[in-house]
């Protein structure tokens, strides 16, 4: 048997610059010249044979010691560079079938986790791309085609939309932003809060210890998401005296509790949202942030996902005190639209990790801010995303819902 040719490796140096090239081409080198020797060794036997000091799987050959070697080149090199070697690995790590490359942990190595390598998906430009595509206008040929793909897919119901001829909307976004016929969605005049939009209710309930659930079991914290409060000249409740806690800075009134519901819009549901009730809104809050997907599935997937995803919080006060609603962005929802306010501008190429934006609507010549009747129009979204109400109410304030219903626009969410 002829004698297989090795090259010496030098151990991995301890600095934190990364290894020469000259020490990467060696450890490659030896990697090769064992899966070389191994192949020919089999040829002469008739048979696949693991050479000695390796792993095996399946039909993988993993030198054991050349990977040491190479994970500890891997130690020195700086974090950019880690990340960029390691991101292609971890996305085979995902993709082959179960267990392919599990021996790659016996020396050492760990895969990037699910959540992390989704955070590496530059979903903001992608929502931008999609936001360009979304405005060119369609050949005229062709724009049944398209919607009638569309519709088929997501179930959108073209009957209730105010214009149903499909070649009417120019464009994908016209179409996604399509109105509806006034009597297709009657709004609840017996119960004080309605439904916002349409949409699949995710979770409701009274907010308790400052957490309020995203889908049950997943909670998010309040003040990390509502964001910390400002002085009481921008904000429409009043600094807290009795209590340095977060929720007692919202609850204004003796007796009363916080309330939440949390309510996904789908692709194919009505993309435009409401006022929920009878309220002023006095300040906006623009977080700039991530945009990954919110449907039930990711949110029980990643932790305080609506604390990292952008978002456009609206507060006020209604007839029971503290009153705000969230716009929460979502993958290909980039864009975030307030009727009323035009200085918003969502899903710019750079922003700040962590920052927001306040703008207050109370100005000298307008003491109380933007009055809402219920169920007059507040904003849009560009495809699908989520609606947050987080209020304040009596003790005796019911839902009428149950946790995965669907609802509409103009449907009662609860009351007295």
């Amino acid at each position: 048997m002829p004698e297989k040719s090795t090259l010496p490796l030098p151990e991995p140096c301890p600095c934190c610059a990364p290894c020469p090239f000259w020490l990467r081409w060696a450890a490659g080198m030896h990697v090769i010249g064992s899966m070389r020797s191994t192949r020919s060794e089999s040829g002469r036997s008739g048979g696949w044979r693991s050479p000695p000091n390796s792993l095996v799987t399946g039909r993988l050959h993993f030198p054991q010691l050349a990977l040491r070697r190479r994970l500890g080149q891997l130690s020195c090199m700086s974090k950019p560079a880690l990340k960029l070697r390691s991101w292609p690995l971890t996305v085979l790590y995902y993709l082959l079938p179960l267990g392919a490359l599990r021996p790659l942990s016996r020396v050492g190595w760990r895969p990037v986790s699910r959540v992390a390598l989704y955070k590496t998906v530059p979903t903001r430009l992608l929502s931008r791309a999609w936001g360009r595509l979304n405005q060119v206008e369609l050949p005229h040929w062709l724009r049944r085609p398209i919607y009638s793909l569309y519709i088929w897919t997501f179930g959108v119901n073209m009957k209730e939309a105010a214009v149903e001829d499909l070649h009417h909307y120019r464009n994908l976004s016209e179409f996604f932003r399509r109105k509806l016929k006034p009597q297709a969605r009657p709004v609840c005049g017996l119960h004080s809060v309605i439904s916002p939009s349409d949409g699949k209710i995710l979770n409701f309930g009274q907010v308790k210890n400052c957490e309020v659930e995203q889908v049950k079991g997943v909670t998010y914290s309040l003040e990390s998401f509502l964001g910390p409060r400002t002085s009481a000249e921008d904000l429409p409740f009043s600094p807290a005296t009795s209590c340095s806690s977060f929720r007692s800075q919202l609850v204004t009134r003796e007796g009363n509790e916080l309330y939440h519901c949390v309510i996904y819009l789908a692709p194919g549901d009505y993309h435009c949202f409401h006022s929920p009730t009878d309220w002023t809104i006095s300040h906006r809050r623009h977080f700039p942030g991530s945009l990954m997907s919110v449907n039930p599935g990711m949110a029980r997937w990643i932790k305080e996902l609506f604390c990292h995803n952008e978002r456009v919080v609206l507060t006020g006060d209604w007839k029971h005190g503290f009153f705000s609603l969230t716009a929460v962005g979502a993958t290909n929802v980039g864009s975030i639209r307030i009727y009323f306010d035009r200085d918003l501008h969502t899903n710019s190429p750079r922003y700040s990790k962590g920052s927001y934006n306040d703008f207050s609507f109370v100005t000298h010549t307008n003491k109380e801010g933007i009055p809402m009747r219920k169920g007059e129009h507040l904003g849009e979204f560009n495809l699908g995303s989520t609606i947050v109400l987080i209020f304040e109410a009596p003790k005796d304030f019911n839902f009428q819902l149950k946790a995965g219903q669907k609802i509409r626009f103009g449907e009662a969410l609860g009351s007295l």
